[in-house]
């Protein structure tokens, strides 16, 4: 203990690691998780809502990880991109957006062509078809003469095969809105929504937008159907162009990547942008040079400094960090890939920077295809990494996430996904053990749904988020005695908080659980 407050406190994030309840759906109902099981018997815990309008979404919407690393740091439900911008549709005021209308001027000749990239279907978690359709709208109201769609299939936050109905709407609503508003690529976000340096993936998804290269299908639809042909789900059909339309970006183009989330569409913006990168050769297969002088537009910030203009821009918010930052505490921020920009970026309120004080460790995350081929994933190096930081007394608050419960239950494989929580459990068991000796407070939660939510009702895989609500435990001599409320993502901050004897920041609507 330092003074009358518990060090370190840890926060420890099982990601997609909801409440289910029924064992034959739930992996976590399924999974014996001895560890985890002794502390919901032995510490004091609640149930935080983790979806809707608890984090900041609309009603019906499914949590992801980004919505609840920024609300667990924020001490607030933050109003996310996605009601942001329906709002700004709403309202009239997404069509006065500068960068959207500079877009839309630079392609408004008669030989103009506007680029849009979108993923598609009302999974919710990356984009939305609202926004691709608003873009199309505004793009025939501006004179923009051709509007040429690259889409993306979803299949992970969607059933797996389901992208056929999706298109066939978003067909009719493109000729609802634009005279030449047509799909030019389809392909599964496998490949052009990487976010783990697999640059070999984001090279197929780049060719067949930029240079029109890949495989060729007569429509969008006979593109998904061939992909099915082929054994391939949504998220995985090969990058494919359309015959009879001419979608290859030339020099001087207006693009504007639609997603509203900008993890996973951050590298494909910079293979489009970043002329110094060389993780590929951007020119294409049969030697023609990548185009230049591109205007590109993202829908929000996909990252700091990126060479593009942002049609909604960040807002500023406060974060847990901050606070321990301005208090003079040091912390250790912790992940393997797959989620390291949600314990730093996200979970600091969209600042890319650490906090004076803030040191920071990324694990590398396994190079396979999918993570039923490596359940464990690098829960263990990052156990290792958090359990040498309890152990070093340097730091004040530490935050860790253990990416298992979401990735691989992404996959919807039973098994794998009973693997990756024995591990999880594992982890800890070594982190509860750690903490022992410190006099320090750990706290467990997660961002939101997913492993809890395996199957449907009829046994079939379910690769998407759940609605359900996530579990928070205290555990340590702080918590001893401890009563919980329920509550929201949000509280977890202002609980922290009290149990830190700081006080409360200016805008932070979460409270204390502590009754």
């Amino acid at each position: 203990m330092t003074g009358d407050r518990p060090r370190p406190i840890v926060l420890v994030v099982l990601d997609g690691f909801g409440i289910g309840g029924d064992p034959t759906t739930d992996a976590i109902a399924a999974s014996p998780m001895p560890t985890w099981r002794a502390l919901l018997e032995t510490w004091p815990h609640a149930v935080l809502g983790a979806s809707a309008d608890a984090v900041g979404l609309p009603p019906g919407q499914m949590g992801n990880s980004e919505v609840g690393h920024l609300n667990l740091g924020a001490g607030r439900p933050v109003l996310q991109d996605l009601p942001r911008i329906d709002a700004a549709i709403q309202d009239g005021t997404f069509a006065t957006r500068p960068a959207l209308i500079e877009a839309c001027t630079r392609a408004a000749h008669p030989d103009g062509r506007l680029h849009l990239v979108s993923l598609i279907g009302p999974g919710g978690v990356h984009a939305n078809d609202r926004h691709l359709v608003a873009l199309v709208g505004l793009a025939a109201r501006q004179g923009v003469p051709v509007v040429r769609i690259h889409v993306l299939l979803d299949g992970r936050d969607t059933p797996p095969r389901s992208a056929l109905g999706f298109v066939a709407d978003l067909e009719t609503r493109l000729a609802a809105a634009h005279p030449d508003a047509r799909i030019a690529s389809v392909g599964g976000r496998y490949f052009a929504m990487d976010r783990d340096s697999r640059w070999d993936r984001i090279e197929r998804g780049y060719d067949a937008i930029i240079h029109g290269v890949g495989e060729h299908a007569s429509s969008a639809l006979a593109a998904i159907e061939a992909g099915y042909a082929r054994g391939e789900d949504d998220e995985f059909i090969a990058p494919t162009v359309i015959d009879g339309v001419d979608g290859t970006v030339r020099s001087g183009d207006p693009l504007i990547h639609a997603n509203f989330r900008a993890d996973r569409a951050r590298q494909l913006v910079h293979a489009i942008t970043d002329a110094q990168l060389d993780a590929f050769d951007r020119a294409a297969p049969d030697g023609r040079p990548a185009p230049t002088d591109l205007f590109v537009v993202t829908l929000t910030e996909y990252e700091a400094g990126l060479p593009v203009q942002v049609a909604f821009p960040p807002e500023t918010v406060r974060s847990l960090a901050q606070a321990f930052s301005e208090a003079g505490w040091r912390q250790f921020h912790v992940a393997e890939t797959e989620k390291y920009a949600h314990v730093t970026y996200f979970f600091n309120g969209g600042v890319e920077a650490p906090w004076p004080g803030e040191v920071r460790r990324l694990v590398p995350s396994p190079r396979v295809a999918t993570y039923d081929l490596a359940p464990a994933m690098s829960a263990v190096g990052v156990t290792d990494a958090l359990v040498e930081a309890i152990g070093s007394d340097q730091y004040d608050f530490i935050v860790a996430n253990l990416a298992n419960p979401d990735m691989v239950g992404h996959t919807g494989v039973w098994d794998a996904t009973l693997a990756a929580l024995a591990v999880v459990d594992g982890c800890l068991a070594r982190i509860v053990a750690a903490m022992g000796s410190k006099g320090g407070l750990l706290a467990i939660t997660a961002d939101h749904g997913n492993a809890d939510a395996l199957r449907d009702a009829n046994g079939r895989p379910v690769t998407a988020h759940s609605l359900n609500p996530v579990p928070f435990v205290l555990v340590g001599h702080a918590a001893a005695g401890l009563r919980l409320d329920d509550g929201v993502l949000a509280d977890v901050a202002p609980t922290l908080m009290v149990l830190a004897g700081l006080p409360r920041w200016n805008g932070m609507t979460g409270r204390s659980l502590i009754l």
